[in-house]
């Protein structure tokens, strides 16, 4: 088992390299204002790097956008159409596509919901086909008294009333796990074993799961065995620390570098989001730190 203070200290090692680019450190070089540069950090190349957008709600996204070019990052997560040609300015990917849904409560789990997810995703599909993109976010809803076979039934119809469309326009639809006990009460995909057993109702390769490790250590734990075990279900991750989604630094009780050691071991080419709420006045730099923490 790893000491604190041994981790501390691995995560230390980390970040240590960067003060090779400047006697102030790469932390401290961070700059919020319009126009500021943030320096570059070579990054090695294994993780494809994300940031969720609203985690940076107070950030334009132009600026959010060259920030994150200069650090390494690669896309954008969470960003609907009328974003994207910001996006292709700075020349970052959606990794995650958003706008389809109605909300995360109203899912396809309640067939009360079918006919306007249904007709929401049919336009979808092909506009985040025709950007170039491939990911687009579902939810499953909010239990609301409905049992897992329920559940899993009405989830399993809708969807796959979409699964030709998608699978014709090469567009992933991507169910995200989200935790019940503290952020989303009563959530009802809120377990990887329940959204794999879904996605094996739907049997389509372009159903697949947005494992989130911030809500996922909170529900169930065991992150890097669920990883190895499953990752066939899963087309995305995003991170955040616990408690609180805050820094995924030393701060909080999840080990990063292993988890990302992890999902590469399984062969993973997709992207890795940053969803984390910074507490940090210069919000940018932890931005950057969770990038280099990430960066294995």
């Amino acid at each position: 088992m790893t000491t604190p203070q041994n981790r501390r200290s691995a995560i230390k090692s980390i970040l240590a390299g960067t003060a090779a680019i400047g006697a102030s450190g790469v932390l401290t070089s961070f700059i919020n204002s319009p126009g500021q540069q943030i320096e570059d950090e070579k990054l090695k190349g294994n993780i494809n790097h994300s940031v969720c957008r609203w985690c940076y709600a107070d950030i334009p996204l132009d600026q959010l956008c060259s920030a994150s070019k200069n650090m390494g990052i690669k896309a954008i997560d969470l960003v609907g159409p009328a974003d994207w040609p910001i996006l292709q300015k700075y020349g970052l990917y959606s990794a995650m596509c958003n706008g389809a849904e109605i909300n995360l409560t109203d899912g396809f789990n309640d067939k009360a919901f079918h006919e306007q997810l249904i007709k929401n995703y049919s336009e979808m599909i092909p506009l985040v086909a025709k950007a170039g993109y491939k990911n687009l976010i579902c939810f499953s809803g909010s239990r609301r008294g409905k049992s897992d076979e329920t559940g899993w039934g009405n989830c399993a119809e809708g969807l796959k009333k979409l699964m030709p469309l998608a699978e014709k326009h090469n567009v992933i639809l991507v169910m995200e796990l989200l935790n019940s006990k503290i952020n989303h009460k009563d959530y009802q995909c809120d377990k990887t074993t329940w959204g794999v057993e879904l996605a094996k109702r739907v049997g389509s390769e372009n159903f697949k799961l947005l494992y989130d490790i911030y809500h996922m250590q909170i529900d169930e734990g065991d992150v890097i065995r669920t990883v190895a075990n499953n990752h066939q279900y899963i087309a995305h991750y995003h991170t955040g620390g616990v408690p609180g989604r805050n820094e995924i630094d030393e701060t909080q009780e999840l080990y990063y570098p292993a988890i990302m050691q992890a999902i590469l071991k399984t062969g993973y080419k997709g992207y890795v989001a940053q969803e984390f709420l910074p507490k940090r006045e210069d919000k940018l730099a932890s931005l950057k730190q969770g990038i280099l923490i990430c960066d294995v």
